[in-house]
């Protein structure tokens, strides 16, 4: 079962947040800035954490001390009460202290000690009143000694209280409000993180630059890769020149040894494609001699036929069939090596005349000529109301539209319809042969435009072909400078050629097969 279109979706989108595709300067600076993060964290925990106990160290040892004092004042008069009308020595404003009986009751006086003025003018210490539900739940700790944090509500928020028992047996509770500490601690917290925020942006703009600058020697071997891969290598002299800078191939760095690596790989990258520039020149001048040899003792073998045939003296029927099936003979291999020594001076960078060529007369010359060879066809003309001209070589173009409709015609069985078309695109005229044939082969199109490629001869209504004549329409075409592709499916094969308007020189021959 098919997964559904979202995750398909989903699953075909670049992952833009996956590490493994950022680039090495992008992941360097991320795992740099990654560690500082965790550097940052670890030292400013640690920080905080040993702030943390200090305070609550300071805080309890002034808690303990002060609640040591905090023990009830000797009998009054024998009337057994514990009176306490002023804190006890250590208290601060803000502190609570308090003196409960065995029963929980408060004794003397107690709760929020405060900065008061007495009666003779002075200022000193004492006591505001507590909330019952305050004191109930102070009363309500366990008297072990041991301080702890408690959250007395309200306006008072946290505190750290110890409660203990007293000489008396009753119970003495002293607390210290954290409000100070924690705004302390929280200052700290603030002040580390921004310090750390800081120290994290001026570090990554300094990591960025840094590697972006350690990195460039590899920024400049990548571009020299680069360049490499956008010449044209396949076929003709390549000037192989682009090289690693010296300072950049230094073996005892990483991107040095990368350098290195690649000027020896280009060097014999080179040596290879000048060796085999020198072999496919030495074919194509052989291919031209022998073609160009070829041509006179194969017209002396038509000669000599044609005149054996037009003796006075009487041939026998024997003869005769056999001189003429040597002239026929000597004809075909006559136009195969007229074919092979254009296509050498093709490969050889011969130039092509610039003329004015109206493509549409030479439609309409191509297709009578093409009528005249193939009467059973049936040939049609798509053409535009307004001529379309371009600058070429008028011959050589017909002799393009001559092999389309040479092939169309033998490759497709008699009574097929052939349309041939003229147009313009922008700054390019484009030419089309479509016949509604069976279609080519599709272990073929890939080779379509190949030399010598022939599909099955049973497909012809006569012999096979040589196979030269659909390369000799891609070495033309490309020679002007334009492109020929082909579509091909049962009931319909389409070549189309573009060729610019203007004058153009191609360096490599290129093809499309859809």
């Amino acid at each position: 079962m098919s997964s559904s279109p979202p995750t398909d979706l989903a699953a075909s989108r670049p992952a833009r947040w996956n590490p493994a595709g950022w680039p090495l300067r992008t992941r360097l600076v991320a795992i740099m800035v990654g560690l500082l993060v965790l550097l940052g964290l670890v030292v400013g925990a640690a920080a905080e954490i040993y702030l943390h106990r200090t305070l609550y160290q300071q805080v309890d040892a002034k808690l303990i001390e002060t609640n040591g004092r905090n023990r009830p004042p000797p009998l009054n008069g024998g009337g057994g009460y514990y009176r306490g009308d002023r804190p006890p020595p250590g208290s601060e404003t803000g502190w609570i202290v308090l003196r409960l009986d065995t029963a929980g009751q408060v004794l003397g006086d107690g709760g929020i000690v405060r900065l008061s003025q007495s009666s003779e003018g002075y200022t000193d210490l004492g006591f505001s009143d507590l909330p019952g539900s305050t004191v109930a739940q102070l009363a309500a700790e366990v008297p072990d000694n041991r301080p702890r944090d408690l959250d007395l509500g309200g306006d008072l928020g946290d505190y750290r209280i110890v409660s203990s028992i007293n000489a008396t047996g009753g119970v003495s509770v002293t607390a210290i409000p954290l409000a100070s500490t924690q705004a302390t601690l929280l200052q700290v917290a603030l002040v580390t993180g921004g310090a750390v925020l800081a120290a994290l942006l001026i570090a990554g703009w300094a990591g960025a630059v840094i590697i972006r600058r350690t990195l460039q020697p590899l920024s400049r071997v990548a571009a020299t890769a680069t360049k490499v891969s956008e010449l044209e290598l396949d076929r003709g002299k390549v000037d192989l020149a682009q090289r690693v800078p010296a300072a950049d191939t230094d073996p005892r760095t990483e991107v040095g040894a990368v350098g290195a690596a690649l000027n020896r790989m280009l060097d014999h990258v080179g040596n290879a494609l000048e060796a085999r520039h020198a072999s496919e020149t030495q074919v194509r001048q052989f291919v031209a001699d022998a073609s160009h040899e070829l041509r006179t003792p194969l017209a002396a073998i038509r000669g000599y036929a044609e005149l054996s045939r037009r003796s006075r003296q009487p041939v026998p029927e024997e003869i005769g069939h056999v001189l003429r099936r040597v002239e026929s003979e000597a004809t075909r291999m006559t136009a195969l090596v007229e074919d092979l020594l254009l296509l050498a001076r093709l490969d050889a960078g011969r130039p092509l005349a610039h003329d004015p060529v109206d493509l549409t007369m030479l439609v309409v010359d191509a297709v009578s000529d093409a009528h005249a060879a193939g009467p059973r066809h049936d040939w049609q003309l798509d053409l535009p109301e307004e001529p379309v001209t371009i600058t070429g070589d008028g011959q050589r173009l017909h002799q393009v539209l001559a092999n389309l409709l040479a092939n169309a015609r033998t490759h497709t069985p008699e009574g097929t319809t052939v349309t041939v078309g003229v147009g313009q695109d922008g700054n390019t005229a484009l030419l089309s042969v479509t016949d509604e044939g069976p279609g080519i082969p599709e272990e073929l199109q890939p080779h379509i435009f190949e030399r010598f490629a022939r599909g099955d001869s049973s497909r012809s209504r006569a012999a096979g072909s040589t196979g030269l004549g659909l390369s000799i329409v891609h070495a033309v075409v490309t020679a002007h400078g334009g492109t020929v592709s082909m579509h091909s499916a049962p009931g319909r094969t389409e070549f189309i050629v573009r060729l610019p308007m203007t004058a153009s020189v191609a360096k490599q021959p290129e093809f499309v097969t859809r």
